[in-house]
């Protein structure tokens, strides 16, 4: 901020607490010599009348406060210019990215080995830690659940976390690889590349992977539908429709669907195709918090995974 501006700032502000200063003390002076009285300041709004009593005290004093307020922050903080104010720990002025950035020095001071030591550890032993598991739970619930929910069920469009199913692939560094760098899916469109008919033959054919019947009322050709999964839909999904995690492209057999399996909504994955991406997390939370991170995750399908083999 070049000078001039500096001193206008400054200036403006100082002069107008000096004035709002004088202007209460000079009305409270007026109204001195006055007690209450049933005088009123001669005008009235649905009946109702002013009176012209002095302001009370305790209303005084409170405006009062508020210019000392004024006068100790613009002392402490910035607002006079180019002042830094006088607040110690802060070089050259606070500032509310110092603030933070102060914030997270002290907890990176207290924290940070903990974190260090878990992420020297391998993730299938972080998995089985308590306290990390507890650390990675609330890392998972401040950052993840707005997606796949508290639990880590999921949603429409959103994978739950707690089944065997992965469209990456489930082994520990895959799930920390994800995290990290983010993924990037894309189910094209085919509604102008085979038609409504073709949408329709291929839903119903698809649908048959994970054994689902197709409404009757609907005239539905399996075999036409799959010479069009063949040529179009198998380079991806695999000839059987076990999918490719390589590409992210999903298991078809497995009765999980990430957009609904109903007639309805298959044909509108298909005819207007999906677009689906997870966040890296890298920059925002750093390696060793996703080491935390990816240890719960993995915990929660391995917990499936137990129920499942009782």
């Amino acid at each position: 901020m070049s000078t001039f501006w500096s001193w206008y700032i400054t200036l403006l502000t100082v002069g107008t607490l000096i004035a709002l200063f004088w202007l209460i003390f000079a009305t409270r002076k007026s109204e001195t010599h006055k007690s209450e009285t049933d005088q009123t300041m001669g005008h009235a709004f649905d009946g109702i009348e002013e009176y012209d009593n002095p302001l009370p005290k305790w209303w005084f004093m409170l405006f009062v406060g508020t210019i000392v307020f004024s006068i100790a922050y613009l002392v402490l903080y910035p607002g006079l210019g180019n002042w830094k104010g006088i607040l110690p720990g802060y070089e050259g002025g606070w500032t509310q990215i110092k603030q933070w950035q102060h914030e997270v020095d002290k907890a990176d001071e207290l924290y940070g080995p903990i974190f260090a030591k878990y992420a020297a550890m391998p993730l299938e032993d972080v998995a089985k830690d308590e306290q990390a598991l507890k650390m990675g739970g609330r890392i998972f619930a401040s950052n993840c659940s707005v997606c796949h929910g508290s639990d880590a069920k999921g949603g429409y469009g959103f994978p739950n976390l707690t089944d065997n199913d992965w469209l990456y692939g489930g082994d520990p560094q895959t799930i920390k690889t994800t995290l990290l760098y983010g993924r990037q899916a894309v189910m094209p469109a085919w509604k102008d590349s085979i038609g409504e008919e073709g949408i329709r033959n291929v839903a119903g054919y698809i649908r048959t992977f994970s054994g689902l019947k197709n409404p009757q009322t609907t005239k539905v050709d399996l075999a036409a539908g799959q010479s069009i999964y063949a040529a179009n839909c198998s380079v991806c999904h695999g000839a059987e429709g076990k999918g490719q995690q390589a590409m992210g492209a999903p298991n078809l057999t497995d009765k999980v669907w990430l957009y609904g399996s109903s007639f309805t909504q298959v044909q509108q994955t298909l005819r207007y195709g999906r677009n689906g991406m997870m966040p890296a997390q890298e920059a925002f939370l750093g390696n060793d918090k996703v080491h935390l991170l990816a240890a719960y995750v993995l915990s929660l399908s391995q917990n499936q995974q137990s129920t499942v083999a009782q």
